[in-house]
């Protein structure tokens, strides 16, 4: 029978990781290199449902099934308009794939369960639901633009 040789943990490491995790709201992160896989997860897990993300030019990306990220909260804007941020750093997407008519255009009633757009962070694609009732008034984010934590990416008229 062959011994096993691991590697010790670099705790430095480690705490980058969680560190970076912590950062960008992240709630799962899998690495592997070599022999070695480290799988970090943070927070409950029915929260994050993730599907590889694939090339934009070598096929359309994909639609996890389920709401992958927590929307940061809405907010109210002097108008009365609610605004939907982004939950995460990465890149905003408004169809499921390229060439398909985006999740939601100006003048769309979405509800708190409607997907509004795809957020890439870490190649995987998140969806995005609305979290208020509404209708879209403006989309604050052109498609495939980068997005910060907590960047408006919606103006909703609130119900």
């Amino acid at each position: 029978m062959a011994e096993e040789s691991e590697a010790p943990f670099d705790l430095d490491r480690l705490r980058e990781l969680v560190e970076m995790m912590e950062k960008h709201d992240l709630r799962e992160v899998r690495l592997r290199k070599g022999d070695q896989r480290w799988v970090l997860r943070r927070g409950p897990q029915e929260v994050a449902t993730f599907a590889p993300a694939m090339p934009m030019h070598a096929a359309p990306h994909p639609v996890a099934p389920a709401a992958a990220a927590t929307p940061a909260p809405a907010a109210a804007v002097d108008d009365g308009s609610l605004v939907i941020k982004s939950p995460m750093v990465g890149t905003f997407y408004r169809s499921p794939s390229p060439g398909e008519p985006p999740f939601v255009k100006e003048g769309d009633r979405v509800g708190r369960d409607s997907v509004v757009c795809l957020i890439e962070a870490m190649k995987f694609f998140n969806q995005i639901k609305a979290e208020v009732s509404g209708t879209i008034a403006k989309v604050l984010v052109n498609d495939g633009d980068p997005v910060d934590y907590g960047q408006a990416l919606f103006k909703v008229k609130p119900e």
